[in-house]
């Protein structure tokens, strides 16, 4: 791949270097791109994602721009916002939930403001969703559990909040609450989704609401300001409808039905008046809006076109010199364990006609970063200077020419290896602001030269981890809806291949081990089951190219292999302190690990497993603890096992139901 890199500096050299090139930049200053000294919302100044920022390079050399700093932040998907030498942003760590004033030029923290607990720490998304806003001397925010606050610019101090859950009640917001709070005409205006409450507009200074209206549920876009033929206008992007609003007062100039029952959106709508034009997930593809007509309540408002391609789902497209620029999702949502499938597309405007494409749809196996090389893959995009500024999932930097004929690539270079990232870019004076849930680092891509002493490292000296598709290497098939309650006809399926499985490898241990004592016994089972549970789903899956999942049946061998060793020992047999405590601590790993890797890979039925121990426990401690349920016989350990299998499952299956 163009530009990928390993660590080139070692942890001592390369802190001597970022304390250095902190100090050195902080005493000094250089010339801005064209003074372009803020990116106020996450979308920039007029909701776009262009920067009017002129002298921003074309192109960089193998070792990659200049880097300014380079820090840890922590768990997030909040972008970064800011004006001058001051940027804002969200994470979380162990501690709490934080919004964080960062010096652009050095990246040291001159505040932070606590105001949560941290969100899913060990959920698919950890961390805050949305990016603040900056306006007027204040900086605006919402939480995950959808609490909209207004601190002080300057010092962080908390001005006014509104808890919207309990103020309005949230509906629709599935994954956490994620969107961006909208300011414009000193009014925060905000999807809410609460009965009466479709959106609802705050006044910037006291938080007092202004207005509401509709009754829709809301989704994960922000509110989008307009104007048509002078009348100022929010659009709000909505769970099942579109809804067109007089930004003053509220009033509902036209709703838009959408959908029925859960319908996501969390991409950008893209406006050039007087057409509207929207996408979304679950390959919904794209349709453009003609909005001329909005006050003819009578009349449907014409599509000027409508298409299969360019399906956004967490990454937004762009519009430049009339064309849109994104990435057309082909999955059905984007995937937290591996790239989305997709393809990177231009297509017109006014016709919805592609003019190219770059990338591959098909499903890869077993994929490094190397196999995506040349891709663009899903990415949050910047206009400027007439490029397109590029941050992909693989944490690669891009620059793009802005051209309708074909696909021209100025630079590339991998900024933040190793995992992936959803968070899009913030570009100001030329310093180009990027951040994954591990780090966050400053980039200067501005044409201006920088002082001789500020400069000590380039993009190419920073270390970066080596992805690998870890999903690809386990899973011969995913399911393609992650977050769905598994269907009857696969949990049925799943019960008895690891039903199958274990019965297999416990008579294949007993056929090859027939003489041994009781405990060796009992751990030769275990690591067979707990075998035949890892490997059972990447070997069935090519076998049947079906996703089978049996990682759930390692548990269940955990959970036994710990009542096999609580019976030996409670019989008599001499065994040692540790030898006693390696069943619990392989029951510990194996639950750990399982987790993991379940979460890892978006498998978000793991927690139905694990509350599976508690149907299990009886039956299992009956059939191994006590004389009179203890068989002999190879029949009748088959038989107590299936019975403790089967009690396991059952109560995983009846927490799925009950929880979905």
């Amino acid at each position: 791949m163009a530009c990928h890199h390993r660590c080139r500096v070692s942890g001592l050299r390369l802190t001597v270097m970022l304390l250095t090139a902190t100090a050195l930049f902080a005493a000094g200053s250089f010339a801005a791109a064209d003074g372009e000294d803020a990116w106020p919302f996450v979308r920039g100044a007029h909701f776009d994602a262009h920067s009017s920022a002129t002298g921003i390079v074309d192109r960089w050399d193998s070792e990659g721009p200049p880097v300014l700093w380079v820090r840890k932040l922590g768990q997030g998907y909040s972008a970064f916002v800011g004006k001058g030498d001051r940027v804002y942003t969200q994470a979380q760590n162990m501690t709490g939930q934080y919004l964080y004033c960062l010096d652009g030029r050095t990246g040291q923290t001159i505040w932070e403001y606590r105001y949560d607990w941290p969100y899913e720490a060990a959920g698919v998304y950890p961390g805050p969703r949305s990016t603040p806003t900056v306006y007027d001397s204040r900086v605006y925010f919402t939480s995950p559990t959808g609490v909209l606050s207004c601190v002080s610019e300057s010092d962080g101090r908390l001005i006014w909040s509104v808890d919207l859950q309990q103020t309005y009640g949230i509906e629709g917001c599935d994954f956490g609450y994620a969107c961006s709070p909208t300011v414009v005409d000193d009014r925060v205006i905000l999807p809410v989704g609460g009965p009466g409450a479709g959106i609802v507009a705050f006044d910037h200074l006291s938080g007092r609401e202004l207005w509401k209206a509709t009754d829709e549920p809301a989704s994960y876009t922000p509110a989008y300001p307009i104007e048509l033929r002078g009348e100022p206008l929010v659009v709000g992007y909505l769970q099942n409808a579109i809804v067109i609003l007089n930004r003053e007062s509220g009033q509902l100039r036209r709703r838009i039905p959408l959908s029925q029952g859960y319908d996501e959106h969390s991409a950008w709508p893209i406006y050039s008046e007087p057409y509207l034009w929207l996408s979304g997930p679950f390959r919904a593809g794209s349709y453009c809006l003609d909005l001329s007509g909005i006050d003819d309540s009578e009349t449907e408002l014409p599509s000027i076109w409508r298409s299969k391609a360019m399906s956004n789902d967490v990454c937004s497209s762009v519009l430049a010199d009339g064309h849109i620029y994104g990435f057309d999702l082909r999955d059905v949502q984007s995937k937290t364990h591996r790239p989305s499938r997709g393809v990177f597309r231009c297509i017109s405007f006014q016709t919805g006609e592609e003019r190219w494409s770059v990338g591959s749809d098909q499903l890869r196996r077993d994929a490094t970063a190397e196999d995506y090389a040349g891709e663009i893959l899903q990415c949050g995009i910047i206009v400027a200077d007439g490029k397109l500024i590029v941050l992909n999932e693989l944490g690669e930097l891009i620059l793009l020419k802005i051209d309708s004929e074909a696909c021209t690539e100025l630079a590339r270079c991998t900024a933040l290896g190793g995992e992936l990232t959803w968070t899009a870019p913030c570009l100001i004076d030329g310093r180009l602001y990027i951040r994954n849930q591990t780090q966050a680092t400053c980039i200067y891509i501005g044409k201006a030269s920088l002082p001789q002493d500020v400069a000590t490292m380039k993009v190419g000296d920073l270390p970066q981890r080596q992805y690998y598709d870890l999903a690809a290497m386990l899973l011969a098939v995913e399911p393609e809806y992650a977050f769905d309650i598994p269907h009857d006809r696969w949990l049925v399926r799943w019960c008895l291949a690891g039903l199958g499985l274990m019965i297999a490898a416990r008579l294949l241990v007993r056929r090859l081990r027939r003489s041994m004592p009781e405990t060796s016994l009992a751990t030769s089972e275990f690591i067979a089951v707990t075998l035949a549970g890892a490997i059972g789903t990447t070997v069935l899956g090519f076998l049947t190219s079906e996703f089978i999942f049996t990682w759930h049946l390692c548990l269940f061998a955990a959970l036994e292999y710990v009542a096999c060793g609580t019976a030996v020992t409670e019989g008599g047999g001499r065994i040692s302190i540790l030898r006693q405590r390696i069943p619990l601590f392989a029951l510990l790993a194996v639950s750990l690990g399982y987790f993991l890797i379940c979460r890892r890979l978006s498998l978000v039925f793991e927690w139905a497993f694990l509350i599976g121990f508690p149907g299990a426990i009886p039956i299992v401690w009956l059939t191994h603890r006590t004389a009179r349920f203890t068989p002999k016989t190879t029949m009748g350990k088959l038989t107590a096992s299936t019975v403790g299998y089967l009690c396991f499952y059952a109560t995983a299956v009846a927490f799925l139901k009950s929880r979905y």
